[in-house]
């Protein structure tokens, strides 16, 4: 079968080469990545690296590529939401497996390592704010995954069942999916993080619960939430990116995992906004660990 020419109007591809909305090359980019919400994060990793090779910006998509610890790696941030994890990681992906010049995968795919660092709210009442959460499974309350072929193979069935039962969810809502994230990068970051199951929301006030003027259509989901309970597993807190990520690599066949800082005990209804050391100390800590990859 002739393999299949990407349109123009598919991937697109701007004058200068670069991709269309990160504005990267192909060669500009490492196999191993780190993802941050924040622009200004970007520069609180790059700053550790030994040396820098190449800079890009566009949008809320700020890029370095590096060295740490004689180890090649890029951090780019993504800003808010799902949206941006559906440009960011299949813009990544395409500069890997992708070739630009004939706009058809190449034969031998490339894996790469998308690690998310970012912030969180907890759902439990024993995780305390300034603790790290690692995402080993993702839970999807936005409808992405459903857009692409094949959202069933890379979820667990078993417990999104049980996950909707328990909580009685609205049948005016996209269907909430499980992702287990990657066992390799579970085993690498195991000793230095709490174990988790992380929900992304569409939105950061009532899809998360929270209530300022809107009325959240349930106001008592965070406590069901809070209480559910599969195999001795809990959901421990919110963010908004990590099912995403999750998700659309395990379909593409990349590694990746989510770790977050704790900054708000939602339970508790408090927040920290003095958080900046704790994020600095989970840099340091990620970064030591995957310059051992």
């Amino acid at each position: 079968m002739q393999p299949r020419t990407i349109a123009a109007s598919e991937l697109i591809i701007n004058e200068d080469g670069t991709i269309f909305h990160l504005h990267l090359r192909p060669e500009q980019v490492s196999d191993l990545i780190i993802l941050v919400g924040d622009r200004a994060r970007v520069e609180s990793v790059a700053a550790r690296f030994e040396s820098v090779e190449c800079r890009a910006a566009n949008r809320e998509f700020v890029t370095v590529t590096g060295c740490y610890k004689g180890r090649r790696m890029t951090v780019m941030s993504t800003g808010i939401g799902i949206g941006n994890i559906d440009i960011a990681v299949t813009e990544l992906d395409a500069l890997a497996n992708v070739d630009f010049a004939t706009r058809r995968v190449k034969e031998q795919p490339k894996q790469l390592t998308l690690v998310r660092l970012g912030t969180s709210g907890a759902l439990q009442p024993d995780i305390e704010v300034g603790e790290v959460v690692y995402a080993r499974m993702a839970v999807g309350f936005d409808s992405l995954l459903g857009y692409y072929a094949g959202r069933n193979d890379v979820c667990d069935l078993d417990i999104e069942r049980a996950f909707v039962e328990h909580v009685g969810w609205s049948n005016l809502l996209p269907r909430p999916y499980f992702v287990k994230t990657d066992e390799q990068l579970w085993q690498l970051f195991k000793e230095s993080v709490r174990e988790g199951m992380t929900i992304a929301a569409p939105g950061f006030y009532a899809p998360q619960g929270r209530w300022v003027r809107l009325k959240p259509a349930d106001v008592e989901l965070n406590g069901k939430i809070e209480s559910f309970c599969y195999n001795g597993r809990r959901i421990t807190n919110f963010e908004m990116e990590s099912s995403a990520l999750s998700g659309m690599a395990a379909l593409l066949g990349h590694r990746s995992a989510t770790m977050c800082t704790i900054i708000a005990q939602r339970v508790a209804k408090e927040a920290c906004t003095d958080y900046k050391p704790y994020i600095e100390r989970m840099i340091d800590m990620a970064l030591d660990k995957l310059a051992t990859l």
